[in-house]
Formats: structure tokens, sequence, C-alpha cells
């Protein structure tokens, strides 16, 4: 009995270890990019049950296939653990420079538990929130923070991709854009950090692959390398940040920082992963921040849930250079 379980769990992670190689972008091949930690998880555990195996063959083949399988799955995910090289460096909290504290949160548009997300804010107080998945109810329930948040700007929609930016710092030539689907926008803007320093910051929520959304990650990847593009082109301070719907190992997001040239403060210190909140065992980090080379990180936190779907996600990035 054993035997057969673990050949029949082998095989299934076989195919879905080997699926995100297709060519192919359709949703059954790419979704299997996002839980590579768990599959990890499973083909060691079935190396291990290996050895319980009696057949001198069936054990050294199970045991050689989830080896490789785990090392495999171990080699994507290995950047986002501690023992990783850190690729941004911790702010020296001696200097004196210009810090922004950004909070992210997709807050599920269904969800009512408002004063969750308000009292994550009253504490953190960042300096810019960004919320998505925001409506109509969502947009009155936090007038409340205007007080503190005399710059925003507001998209509501009730498809699950409206966008509000809250920031205590001036924004100059903002644009909302749909750059790839009708009704999925997408916020660019340069925030005023002092009378010397501007940051372009692109705020994005880019749909998923999935058999409830897009068919294919098509639309997905042509925004977040569309977006690369631009970047590779300037060498202004920037940011980028939001609900990407890809993972951070995933070949979109590495071809996203090898094109753009920005950085990943997540590597070496963790995946902090965001979704889901609610299945500990099947969580990955959806929601990003990739900044220039012309900042050090002072913080990076998963924030409480807020009765969403996703945690939010704080960060605390340091001005370095003039």
């Amino acid at each position: 009995m054993l035997e057969i379980s673990v050949l029949i769990l082998t095989c299934v992670m076989l195919f879905i270890t080997f699926a995100p190689l297709s060519p192919s972008n359709h949703w059954i091949s790419r979704v299997w990019e996002f839980p590579r930690v768990q599959i990890a998880v499973i083909t060691l555990l079935l190396t291990i049950a290996s050895a319980y195996i009696t057949s001198p063959i069936m054990f050294t083949t199970l045991f050689i296939i989830n080896a490789l399988l785990s090392s495999y799955q171990l080699m994507w995910i290995f950047p986002y653990t501690p023992l990783s090289r850190k690729q941004v460096p911790k702010s020296n909290k001696n200097q004196v420079r210009p810090t922004i504290k950004i909070m992210t949160s997709n807050v599920l548009m269904p969800n009512r538990q408002v004063t969750k997300l308000i009292d994550l804010v009253n504490q953190h107080q960042p300096d810019v929130l960004v919320t998505l998945e925001t409506d109509l109810w969502w947009e009155s329930e936090l007038a409340s923070i205007h007080k503190d948040y005399p710059y925003r700007v507001n998209h509501p929609l009730d498809n699950l991709y409206g966008m509000h930016l809250y920031s205590k710092y001036a924004l100059e030539e903002i644009q909302v854009l749909e750059l790839i689907e009708k009704d999925i926008p997408s916020i660019h803007c340069y925030l005023v950090l002092n009378e010397e320093v501007k940051i372009k910051c692109h705020f994005l929520h880019p749909a998923p692959p999935s058999p409830t959304e897009n068919e294919t990650s098509t639309p997905r990847d042509r925004e977040l390398l569309l977006i690369a593009k631009q970047i590779a082109t300037q060498t202004e301070a920037t940011i980028v940040t939001g609900d990407l719907n890809d993972v951070a190992w995933s070949p979109t997001t590495r071809a996203f920082r090898k094109i753009s040239g920005l950085k990943d403060p997540r590597i070496g210190r963790g995946m902090f992963n965001t979704f889901h909140a609610d299945y500990p065992f099947l969580r990955w980090p959806l929601d990003h921040i990739f900044h220039s080379k012309h900042f050090t990180l002072t913080k990076i936190e998963r924030m409480p849930s807020i009765g969403s779907d996703h945690f939010p996600l704080l960060s605390e990035l340091m001005y370095t250079t003039e």
C-alpha cells in the first residue's frame, strides 16, 4: 500500500513540476509556479517515505526521483530564504536620509473589516497606502484617514480591480492607465519626497491566470514586462509595488527584475507570503515591492490579517543616492 501511494504521488509531483516548463501560457501550466515550497515539502516527505519501500529497485527509483524533484524546487525558492545573499543592503540608521514607508493592501472587495486596516494605518503611519480591490464602499469607509493623506488617487471599481492611493507626500504627473486590459487599471506618478528628490512610482494589479479570470498568463506577463522595459530606459529613483498575481520566483517576475534592473528586498531575507491569509500551508508571495538602486531597506514586514485573503505588506526604504 505504501509503495503504491508513494508511486502515485511521485507521478503527480513529476507532472506538476514539469508542467511550468511547457511553452504554453495556459493557467493549467503556469499555476504550478506558485506552490514550489509546498511541492518541495511533499517531495522531501516522499523521499523519506521511499526508504520504507522493501523493493530495492522501487526504493532506488522513487528515492532518486523525489530527491531530484525536491532539489529542483528548492533551487527556485532558495534566494527567498535567509541562507541566500541579501540583494538590498540594510539601511544605516546613523545616516540622516529621507525614508519612505509604503503599505500595500489587497483588501478583498466583499470584506467589511475595514477597521482592521484603519487600525494598522493609524499604528504604523505609512507615508503611502495603496489599496487594491477597493470599490465605492471602501472609498467611503476610508474617508476617516483623509486628514492624514492629503494627496489621493481614487479609482473605485466593482470588478475586484479598483485601486486607491493615499499619500502624505505630493503626487505629480498622475496617470491611471489600462495598460493591457480594459478595466484593469494601474497608477503611475511621481512622489515628491523633498525639494531635491522625486520618485517614479508604479502601482500595479494585473489579472492572474486562473479558471475564473484569464485563461492564460499572457496579459499579466505583458503588463509586467511592459513596465520593466519602460523602467529600463530611465535612471531615476523608482518603486514598483502592488499585487502582481505572480510569485517572486516565477520566470516572469525574474525577467521583470532582469529587464528593469530593479531590486527585490526580500532576497536573502524571506518570502513574506501574503496570500492566502486563511490557509497557512497554501501561501506564497503575491504582493511585491521592487525598487531601484537608489534605496536601502529599513524594514519589510507582513502585517496581521485584515479579513482579506491577502495580508498587507509594509516596507520602509531609505533614499541613499543623491
